[in-house]
């Protein structure tokens, strides 16, 4: 039997998203974000309080990256969303993680996270819902560690982790249980 829950943000799994500017004076902010996903091919997007310093920073750099953070750096991640880049001047150097500016854009990129996508603002728009980013992903970057022997992501050796928006756990991921465009073919033939 069905149980009526009401209105809540319940899909799961929730990705588990580091964005990743620079703010005025240069400073590294990263923030913790589920709202957010790939949007087509070649875009992401990202809804936000823009009381948020990223949200901030978003707007006058026109350019973020957004990270998959891996389970061996749980506890920065979950400290990024945590702390508030306005009230936390230090918040990157607190975590103890380095970042290098990227080639591409105008943002950094955590040297720690193992997949990250740079990204160029297409967009800015404030609704009803929030203040919604959408940007072009113009390169990703992998640590090699993380690559199959065909050099793609491999998501085992990833070894992200994903929200859960019921209880407000961190889940880790990686085991394959089927093969898309593969596993209901079956289903083609009846």
């Amino acid at each position: 039997m069905l149980k009526d829950l009401g209105v809540k943000p319940y899909t799961f799994p929730m990705p588990v998203l580091m964005i990743a500017t620079y703010c005025d004076d240069g400073k590294v902010d990263v923030m913790n974000m589920a709202w957010g996903g790939v949007c087509a091919e070649n875009m992401v997007a990202l809804n936000l309080d823009e009381e948020h310093k990223t949200s901030e920073n978003i707007k006058k750099r026109g350019a973020f990256t957004l990270s998959i953070a891996d389970v061996a750096h749980i506890a920065e991640a979950d400290f990024f969303g945590c702390a508030t880049g306005n009230k936390m001047a230090d918040k990157f150097e607190r975590s103890g993680m380095r970042a290098v500016k990227s080639t591409r854009v105008d943002a950094p990129v955590v040297e720690e996270f193992p997949l990250t996508l740079e990204c160029k603002v297409v967009e800015c728009r404030h609704t009803a819902y929030g203040f919604r980013v959408l940007g072009e992903i113009v390169n990703v970057l992998a640590d090699e560690k993380i690559l199959d022997e065909k050099g793609k992501p491999d998501p085992k050796k990833l070894n992200a982790f994903v929200f859960d928006p019921f209880q407000s756990g961190y889940y880790a991921i990686g085991e394959k249980v089927g093969q898309a465009w593969n596993a209901g073919v079956g289903l083609l033939k009846k």
